[in-house]
C-alpha cells in the first residue's frame, strides 16, 4: 500500500433502530466558536482505491465522463483528510498505486494471478517502494471465502501463505482482508505470528464481535467502512471495537453508506457545519464539473463513517476522528 500526502488545502440523539448508548449521553457534534466549527478534523484515509478506472470516468469499458481524479483528491483534501493510502489489487494496479504515491498487494479475489514470475515482481516492486518511502503497508492481502466463484479456496489459502512468507521479508504493517474465513485466516496469521511484523490493519471488518476479539487480542488492528456498518450485528461489532484499535476509510469506488444500512439514520443528524455531504450528486451520464457521482464513494465521505461510528458508540466524532488519525499514524 502507498501513500498519498494530498496538497493542503450532533446528534442529540438516534433513531430507536440504533442500539447506541443512551441518547441523552451521545454528543456527536463538533466544539464550535462565534458560530464557527473551531476543531479542524484531521484523516487518514486507509483503503481507497484510486486506480480503479472509474475515477477517470471509465466505467466497465466505456468513457462516461471526464478525467475528474484530481477533483477527488481535491475534495478529500477539503474535509480534512490528509493521508490517503492507495491500495492495489494486482501486480498492476499496485505499480498504478505506487506511482500514484503508494500500496503493493494481490487480493485473495485475484489469488489466482500469483504466480512465480508475478510473486518475484511483487518482491521487487515491495522493497523498492519501502525504500523510497512511498509504501506504508504490504496489502490487501487474505482470504475471501465470499466470492470463492472468482478464486477457489486452495488457490487463496497457498496464496495467503505466500504472501506472509514475504511479509516476514518485509517487515512492514500489513494491510488484511477476511471475508467469511475467519478460522483459517487466524491460523495463518497465528502460524506467522512470531516472524511476522507486529502491527497491521484487518480492514473493512464484516465478522462477529468473537472474531473481533480474537483479532483486537493478537494485537491487530480493524477497519471501517460503510460495509461495516449495513446491520445491526455489523453495529453491535463496530461499538465494541476499542478505540485504540479502530482504524476509518472509505474503500472507494465501493462500501459506501447507502440508505438502506442500519447505519444511515445516525447521517440524518449530522452537522451541516461538518461539510461533509455538501456536494451535488449526480448519475455518471450526467456528470458535471464539481459534483460527485451517486454510488461511487470516495475519500470525502470519510466523515460519514465516522459520525456513524461515534453515534454507535456514544463518543463525540472528534473523539471518534482524533483516536483513529493517531491510530493510522502511529502505525
Amino acid at each position: 500500500m502507498a501513500t498519498m500526502e494530498p496538497p493542503s488545502s450532533t446528534t442529540d440523539g438516534l433513531p430507536g433502530k440504533i442500539k447506541a448508548a443512551n441518547a441523552q449521553h451521545i454528543d456527536t457534534n463538533v466544539p464550535v466558536q462565534n458560530g464557527l466549527q473551531s476543531w479542524k478534523p484531521r484523516f487518514v484515509d486507509i483503503g481507497i482505491n484510486l486506480t480503479d478506472p472509474v475515477y477517470i470516468g471509465l466505467y466497465h469499458g466505456t468513457q462516461r465522463h471526464e478525467n475528474d481524479l484530481s477533483a477527488v483528491v481535491r475534495r478529500a483534501v477539503d474535509i480534512g483528510c490528509e493521508k490517503l493510502i492507495v491500495t492495489g489489487s494486482d501486480l498492476e494496479h499496485s505499480k498504478d498505486a505506487v506511482r500514484l504515491a503508494g500500496e503493493f498487494r494481490v487480493h485473495p479475489c485475484n489469488a489466482q494471478s500469483l504466480t512465480p514470475e508475478t510473486l518475484s515482481s511483487l518482491t521487487t516492486l515491495a522493497q523498492t517502494s519501502i525504500k523510497a518511502g512511498q509504501a506504508v503497508a504490504f496489502g490487501e492481502i487474505g482470504l475471501d471465502y465470499d466470492r470463492l466463484e472468482l478464486c477457489p479456496k486452495d488457490i487463496q489459502l497457498r496464496a495467503f501463505e505466500q504472501q506472509l512468507s514475504l511479509a516476514v521479508q518485509l517487515q512492514v504493517p500489513l494491510f488484511l482482508h477476511s471475508r467469511a474465513a475467519h478460522a483459517d485466516f487466524l491460523r495463518l496469521l497465528s502460524e506467522h505470528k512470531k516472524d511476522l511484523p507486529k502491527r497491521g490493519v484487518v480492514h473493512s471488518f464484516t465478522g462477529t464481535v468473537e472474531e473481533m476479539r480474537e483479532l483486537v487480542d493478537r494485537g491487530w488492528h480493524i477497519g471501517v467502512n460503510g460495509c461495516s456498518l449495513k446491520t445491526q450485528e455489523n453495529c453491535d461489532v463496530v461499538r465494541e471495537i476499542p478505540l485504540h484499535m479502530l482504524h476509518l476509510e472509505t474503500d472507494g469506488p465501493w462500501c459506501e453508506i447507502r440508505p438502506a444500512h442500519t447505519s444511515s439514520a445516525i447521517l440524518a443528524k449530522m452537522h451541516p457545519g461538518m461539510g461533509w455531504g455538501g456536494w451535488k450528486s449526480v448519475k455518471k451520464e450526467k456528470w458535471v464539473e464539481g459534483a460527485v457521482v451517486k454510488g461511487r464513494n470516495e475519500s470525502c465521505f470519510i466523515g460519514r463513517v465516522a459520525w456513524a461510528v461515534a453515534g454507535i458508540k456514544g463518543l463525540s466524532v472528534q473523539e471518534v476522528v482524533d483516536a483513529a488519525w493517531k491510530n493510522s499514524v502511529t502505525i
